[in-house]
């Protein structure tokens, strides 16, 4: 434990904490915080933060607008309350302006050692610190401690069975305890910092820096450490997006030629009709053209059609017309006679095929013929 007004204090604690690991705790006087225990009911919970200050109204000689509070539940139906001037924050925090990670500020009697059944005292040269509880104490101007003590006799239902008192002068410091205590007290030599020394808990029972004086991530420290780099990643993302645009726009303009190609290949195999889909359009009409296990298809049906034909001397094709929705075909042929086109018509129905004649006439001494002819499936 150091004072920073102690010469080279305040060189230490920054060495302090620039190492790793270090946990700094600022004890705030005593006699400038007020501990106390509230009883409260559920209901009070939930605005009690709000409703504290006017709680404690009565019981404080500072106006509660220019005080700050700070609670925390010991069960359900006790809170700890430590209440301090606003002003004293301030002025702590102007001292220790050069040591913000200091982000513990607990007052004094909280921080001396303590258990159930015993009291702590520090005497020093003109104040007594004093710690009666778990969240019980106060920092006192000495010649007003006997006078507090008998106070906490009364206060408390349960008397101590031990006394530890810090001092230098033995005689003196247990002179201070009221006669009805000195049996039980244990003078040890030493300071605040001897006591400390003694300290098991690890974690604190209340801290002041809450609410408004709460620590604060230092964002405006942080931003001029990496300001430059940010600086740099956000050119390199405006690069890289620059980039992604322009390449997003050289492949755009590819697609569209892309398709306005694909639609010229179309329009050349298929000049007339809607067009949607032209890559889809031409391979339902391949499909069909080429034959599948559902359909014939024309590339099928001709070539059974001319293997009919060829079988039959003397028969031509005149005309051929196809529709592939329907599967089949409408054709013009010529042949010597009457019994050479139904020889043709029954060998076509033998192949497998539909074939239906729609009309006949002698040409010459040919006779032509119009047949309606399917796959037979």
């Amino acid at each position: 434990m150091r004072y920073l007004d102690e010469d080279g204090a305040k060189e230490q604690l920054s060495a302090a904490v620039a190492q790793p690991g270090t946990l700094l705790v600022f004890a705030a006087p005593g006699g400038d915080v007020r501990l106390q225990s509230v009883e409260i009911n559920v209901d009070e919970k939930k605005h009690i933060e709000k409703s504290l200050p006017y709680i404690l109204e009565e019981e404080l000689i500072s106006d509660v607008d220019k005080m700050h509070f700070v609670s925390s539940l010991q069960n359900k139906s006790t809170l700890r309350v430590a209440a301090c001037l606003r002003s004293k924050m301030n002025y702590w925090g102007d001292l220790l302006g050069d040591f913000r990670s200091v982000g513990q500020w607990v007052p004094e009697p909280l921080l001396l050692p303590w258990q159930s059944g015993e009291w702590t005292m520090i005497i020093e040269s003109d104040t007594a610190i004093v710690r009666l509880g778990e969240f019980h104490g106060f920092t006192v101007e000495l010649q007003l401690l006997p006078v507090m003590l008998g106070s906490a006799m009364g206060e408390c239902s349960d008397q101590p069975e031990t006394i530890v008192v810090y001092g230098q002068h033995q005689e003196e410091d247990v002179a201070r305890v009221p006669e009805a205590l000195r049996s039980a007290v244990q003078w040890r030599k030493g300071g605040l910092g001897a006591a400390l020394l003694l300290r098991d808990e690890v974690h604190n029972p209340l801290n002041l820096l809450q609410g408004e004086f709460a620590v604060r991530l230092p964002f405006t420290r942080w931003w001029k450490q990496w300001r430059a780099v940010a600086a740099v990643i956000g050119l390199a993302f405006c690069l890289q997006l620059a980039a992604t645009y322009t390449e997003f726009v050289g492949l755009q303009r590819e697609n569209t030629q892309l398709r306005a190609a694909v639609e010229q290949s179309y329009r050349k195999a298929n000049p007339l009709g809607a067009m949607v889909d032209a890559e889809k359009q031409l391979s339902r009409q391949l499909a069909a053209l080429q034959g599948s296990a559902q359909s014939g298809g024309f590339v099928s049906l001709m070539s059974r059609l001319g293997e009919v034909i060829h079988d039959n001397p003397g028969a031509s094709v005149a005309s051929i017309n196809y529709s592939d929705k329907a599967d089949e075909v409408r054709m013009n042929i010529s042949a010597n006679n009457f019994e050479s086109v139904e020889t043709i018509r029954t060998a076509m129905n033998q192949a497998g095929l539909s074939a239906k004649m729609e009309s006949s006439s002698a040409q010459g001494d040919k006779v032509s013929a119009r047949m309606r002819i399917g796959s037979g499936l």
